[in-house]
């Protein structure tokens, strides 16, 4: 009998220690997935951060009929709001790919808590190559519609983004499946995007991982970056232990 009740107590200290570190961490990550992908793909990130007592909100959207500005107002703004007025401390992103540019968008006109962070997986900061050479093609526009063409590098809507205040932290893929597209990408790319790319001028860090643009979301050490990029606006490379 003794045993029973020491387990029980043993076990809701665990539970109540867990939920109390949820509490008193106070802070939400919003994560964003890709064009023509699904919030499932942003799943395992999302479990990883809960662990760490994160409270996420897994954005699905379908980008039919929508830009990028249309989806930044259409999904952004009610969720940060929300999160605004339960009273979050702190407002992350998480993203890959599009998702960036859309949390780009919206933060030309709006704002996050302070010391809010972001972390982009692959985002096509500055437009992909891949986007020019299909830009024409009738079965491009079909699929992917307006929002894809506004993955071209010549984009206006890319050009006309400012730098944004919350600290940004951006990994790369450079490893690609695909000798096609990467004949059409300058340089090192993941398959859609050039590393270059990535890039933003007020990123507070860069990481180079050796994942193609579609699988990087689910590598182990990503998500590890990831979390310790959020705790700590910065990743962890090995001259900073």
């Amino acid at each position: 009998m003794h045993k029973i009740i020491l387990i029980i107590f043993l076990f809701s200290s665990s539970f109540f220690s867990n939920n109390l570190i949820a509490r008193s961490l106070n802070e939400s990550v919003i994560l964003l997935h890709g064009l023509g992908d699904f919030k499932l793909s942003m799943l395992k990130l999302e479990n990883a951060l809960r662990d760490e007592g994160y409270t996420t909100k897994n954005i699905g959207y379908s980008s039919t009929g929508e830009t990028i500005e249309s989806l930044s107002d259409k999904e952004l703004s009610k969720v940060i709001e929300q999160y605004k007025k339960i009273g979050f401390k702190k407002i992350h992103f998480v993203t890959h790919s599009m998702g960036g540019l859309i949390v780009r968008y919206y933060l030309q006109n709006h704002t996050l808590p302070t010391g809010s962070r972001i972390v982009m997986l692959s985002p096509p900061n500055h437009g992909s190559e891949i986007a020019d050479y299909f830009q024409e093609s009738k079965f491009y526009k079909l699929i992917v519609g307006d929002v894809g063409q506004e993955l071209a590098t010549n984009s206006n809507i890319l050009s006309k983004l400012k730098p944004i205040i919350p600290e940004v932290g951006i990994i790369a893929g450079n490893k690609s499946t695909n000798p096609y597209f990467s004949k059409i990408i300058p340089g090192e790319d993941d398959g859609r995007v050039a590393v270059d790319k990535t890039k933003l001028s007020e990123m507070k860090d860069f990481l180079i991982v050796p994942n193609t643009h579609l699988t990087i979301k689910y590598n182990d050490e990503v998500i590890k970056q990831t979390t310790f990029f959020l705790r700590n606006g910065e990743f962890k490379h090995r001259n900073n232990g």
